[in-house]
């Protein structure tokens, strides 16, 4: 089954929502750029988007793709937080070129993808995250552009409590 996308800024309660999911019973695959974050700021040389953006934007396609193939074997719907729709966008926001692989791999995703917004309620700055909430703003336009640019049918999620979101989510996905 084609895996479902949760985009959308930073500080937006994705990985919550992915949470409430998973709690749920459905399968979900964690953030990869975070995880690659930590693994990659551990290393003396290691590569992060601030200081590599296309090499590091490499290893996130590496990974991504390896989710969604692991998605696309499953029999029930899976739900991965963030795909790599999401390095075109992030690749654009660095004012790196897109190449025509990263677009191409962009394909092969449930053609619903639900965005969340950054609120200034939950939003952190942290070592994984440096933006200002204006910036995260930004990225979050740049999301929804590229997404749309891919094809993608783009669905806001209301901000809501965490159970509500995941219930609404579900009954979207129940309608289309």
């Amino acid at each position: 089954m084609q895996p479902i996308i949760i985009s959308g800024g930073p500080g937006a309660g994705k990985t919550s929502l992915l949470n409430a999911l998973a709690n749920k019973g459905y399968r979900t695959f964690p953030e990869v750029s975070r995880t690659l974050i930590r693994e990659q700021a551990a290393l003396s040389d290691g590569v992060l988007p601030w200081t590599n953006l296309p090499a590091f934007a490499a290893l996130c396609l590496e990974y991504m793709s390896a989710q969604r193939r692991e998605a696309l074997r499953s029999t029930m719907p899976s739900f991965v937080d963030r795909a790599i729709p999401d390095i075109c966008a992030y690749l654009a926001v660095g004012g790196e070129p897109v190449a025509a692989h990263y677009r191409d791999a962009a394909q092969g995703y449930h053609p619903q993808v639900f965005f969340c917004a950054p609120n200034a309620s939950i939003y952190v700055q942290d070592d994984e995250r440096p933006h200002s909430f204006a910036e995260a703003q930004a990225i979050h336009a740049q999301l929804k552009a590229t997404y749309q640019s891919l094809g993608y049918e783009v669905v806001d999620v209301p901000w809501d409590g965490i159970e509500a979101r995941a219930n609404w989510v579900l009954a979207r996905m129940q309608q289309g």
